[in-house]
């Protein structure tokens, strides 16, 4: 028994010396914020169109048309609300909101038309935003979500450093709200796991297969949006923004990753049941469905987080000693994002309790995907497989 505790001692130990070392250094919050970087303007502002779908999003539609409206960018922009068939008033709620912005004549707001068969609901209304914004032949279009507020700077950093960069696909991953307990032990872990998966670095390097976007604000040129086969290239994804970004890169395109504290999410997740519902509806997504990468994931997660943990109670020097160095080094490497996020540093040893919460909402994730309830948001179930397409 005590050979094997030391064999998992010291694989964990060596899981974390590579991650921590050689997995692009995805932890080095500092390398992607996009918030300390000044890129010099573009000699002309090209024309965008921003396209936010939106289904059901009363309570925060206003506040994201008003960041939208504020925008002070130079060049020519307009602003896209699709109705993805609210029954909450949304769309009222962004036309009230584009009035009292005095932004009337550069919002407008568009019912998307019924929801086709293979196509994911977010992806319905993006297409129908990209339908209706042709007619301005846009230069580029911002996709971003109906529960996000921008600083008002924020569309003219982006296309600065597309320019700059010649980037096609350039995206920005928002602060989330981390407020409350819960919030504040799953949350930072969202962000440091992701950046695990798909670390900047590796995104924006034209040589690795790497490519992965924040779906929640992403510049795109429309040439790129083109040349990949426009979104039906992507229409059954329910990870859309990670399945654009492949898409982008696949076709020769530049894509480009950074983290902003200046643009904030509205969402709020004030009970469990929420963060678990927020992880559940693409963690067997991001698995393609196989058994077998879940089975791999969620031992792979025990390992990783939960072993150095355990194993660091035992009294022999030769189990101890590794999984606390492996545990220490997963703290050090969390600490960044916790900073990131403003929080106190306390929080970083406690990942492992998250990583547990993750490995438990995945494995949900998988269970209701063979229920037949998969892919799971706003009363739609996505997946392949779905009952309910609607």
């Amino acid at each position: 028994m005590q050979f094997a505790a030391i064999g998992i001692a010291a694989l964990s130990l060596l899981i974390w010396l590579y991650l921590f070392f050689f997995n692009g250094h995805f932890w080095q919050t500092w390398i992607a914020d996009a918030d300390r970087e000044k890129i010099e303007p573009p000699e002309a502002w090209p024309n965008v169109v921003a396209v936010v779908p939106a289904r059901n999003e009363a309570e925060t539609i206003a506040q994201t048309v008003e960041g939208l409206a504020r925008q002070d960018y130079p060049g020519t922009f307009s602003i896209l609300i699709v109705d993805g068939h609210s029954d909450d008033g949304t769309g009222h709620h962004a036309r009230k909101a584009s009035e009292e912005s005095g932004a009337e004549g550069r919002v407008r707001v568009v019912e998307a038309t019924s929801l086709v068969f293979g196509w994911t609901g977010k992806l319905w209304a993006l297409q129908c935003g990209v339908d209706a914004a042709n007619l301005k032949k846009p230069d580029f279009f911002w996709f971003t979500d109906a529960d996000i507020v921008h600083a008002p700077d924020t569309l003219r950093r982006l296309i600065s450093r597309a320019e700059s960069d010649a980037l096609d696909l350039t995206s920005l991953m928002v602060l989330l709200q981390a407020q409350s307990f819960a919030e504040r032990l799953i949350i930072p872990p969202f962000l440091y796991f992701f950046l695990m998966l798909y670390p900047p670095r590796r995104i924006a390097n034209a040589n690795a297969r790497t490519a992965g976007a924040a779906g929640g604000c992403m510049l795109l040129r429309s040439a790129v949006l083109v040349r990949i086969g426009g979104l039906a290239a992507i229409r059954s994804e329910i990870i859309d923004d990670c399945s654009l970004a492949r898409a982008v890169k696949r076709g020769g395109g530049r894509v480009w990753m950074g983290l902003t504290r200046a643009s904030v999410s509205l969402r709020r997740y004030s009970h469990w049941s929420e963060l678990q519902d927020m992880i559940a509806r693409t963690a067997f997504t991001q698995l393609n469905y196989s058994v077998l990468q879940l089975i791999g994931t969620l031992v792979g997660l025990v390992l990783t987080f939960v072993a150095p943990v355990t194993l660091a109670l035992s009294t022999n020097s030769r189990i101890w000693l590794p999984a606390l160095l492996a545990w220490c080094l997963m703290s050090a490497s969390f600490l960044p994002t916790v900073v990131f996020y403003g929080l106190s540093p306390i929080w970083s040893p406690f990942l492992p309790v998250a990583a547990f919460f993750y490995s438990y909402s995945t494995l949900l994730s998988a269970v209701r995907y063979w229920l037949g309830r998969g892919g799971q948001w706003k009363g739609r179930a996505q997946a392949p497989g779905a009952k309910a397409a609607e």
